[in-house]
């Protein structure tokens, strides 16, 4: 008896001594079909999904051990895709990031970095974003660098400065993948730096103050498919639009609590249809205007259901029209897909 359990054991673990971990994501779906429209008959967003967090699917020796794994999201800040389909959660409850690639069914938590020969963990996480190599770049506002890793998410380098500048708060980036460019708002400094693949600056733009092109804390950037960066100027509350160079071209918004007004601005993002969309975390809603800066409608309120929000913070938009907004409070990452004039839904 004794000798047949021991064969059976250890054909068990021949079996899965070499499996690799495999993960899904641990995902809400809607069983009722939800859209926000922006005339009566006319669609704009409908809801597709929550990820909440990640699952490991088969059997390792390590899972026969100690159990499947599992990693919950905690507090999503900030949420970028890159060309194969993979994504990135920056998770300030966690002090981590969640790296999920699908096609890989690869989960990775990447929460320490080993760049230079010195390690330390990441602290607080609040930008991701990946260039056209699918590294993954990682704002840290606490230890004041933006950290780089490679593919499969083992640390590169970090960047901490901008030419002689040191950054003070790293926050929101974007990776233009035209130019070969990655833009890093800092927030403390009230400037947007823009940097080679190397971390070398290339040019900079902004100063404090409330004149066109310039800052009062700005947090979240995004560069649109037509090559237009838009950035949340919070403490002027407005968006300000630029070229890939860091021109100003026009800018909307202004402080107040009604519909197309701004309380507490984050997160920003434009569609291939010129909708800017702007997370407002006080209003717990999503406002979409259209590119001159007239409110169109409001995704959102204050709830735990599918469609609502608590508190919510940045977004992303990926090239297949799904939008993702960071449920910051609720501990999810909401998932929409954008409806454009000619499409079926």
């Amino acid at each position: 008896m004794k000798k047949g359990l021991t064969i059976v054991l250890f054909l068990i673990i021949l079996l899965t001594a070499g499996c690799a971990s495999k993960w899904a994501l641990n995902t809400d779906f809607s069983v009722r079909q939800l859209l926000w429209l922006k005339s009566p008959k006319t669609p704009k967003v409908k809801y597709l999904m929550s990820v909440k967090g990640f699952e490991e699917t088969n059997t390792t020796l390590r899972s026969l051990l100690y159990g499947k794994g599992k990693s919950v999201i905690v507090r999503p800040i900030a949420v970028s895709t890159g060309r194969d389909g993979r994504f990135a959660i920056a998770d300030t409850g966690s002090k981590s990031v969640h790296l999920y690639i699908p096609s890989e069914k690869l989960y990775r938590n990447l929460f320490d970095v080993n760049a230079g020969g010195k390690e330390e963990e990441i602290i607080s996480p609040v930008g991701v974003t990946f260039d056209d190599e699918l590294r993954l770049y990682v704002s840290d506002s606490v230890l004041n660098k933006v950290v780089v890793f490679d593919r499969q998410g083992n640390s590169l380098f970090s960047i901490g400065k901008a030419g002689d500048s040191i950054l003070q708060r790293p926050t929101g980036l974007a990776y233009d993948h035209n130019k070969k460019l990655l833009y890093v708002v800092d927030t403390l400094a009230h400037k947007i730096y823009a940097f080679n693949n190397d971390g070398k600056l290339i040019f900079s733009f902004g100063r404090r103050g409330n004149g066109s092109g310039e800052f009062n804390f700005p947090t979240h950037i995004f560069l649109s498919s037509a090559g237009q960066l838009y950035v949340t100027d919070a403490m002027n509350f407005r968006i300000q639009i630029f070229d890939s160079t860091g021109k100003f071209l026009t800018a909307f918004g202004n402080h107040g609590d009604g519909s197309g007004d701004f309380a507490l601005p984050k997160g920003v993002a434009a569609d291939k249809y010129d909708i800017i969309y702007v997370v407002d975390s006080l209003f717990d809603n999503i406002q979409f205007f259209n590119h001159e800066g007239d409110f169109l409608l409001t995704l959102g309120n204050r709830g735990g259901d599918q469609g609502e929000f608590w508190l919510p913070s940045g977004i992303f938009i990926d090239d297949n029209d799904t939008l993702y907004i960071c449920d910051t409070y609720n501990k999810r990452v909401q998932m929409f897909r954008i409806i454009g004039d000619t499409d079926e839904f």
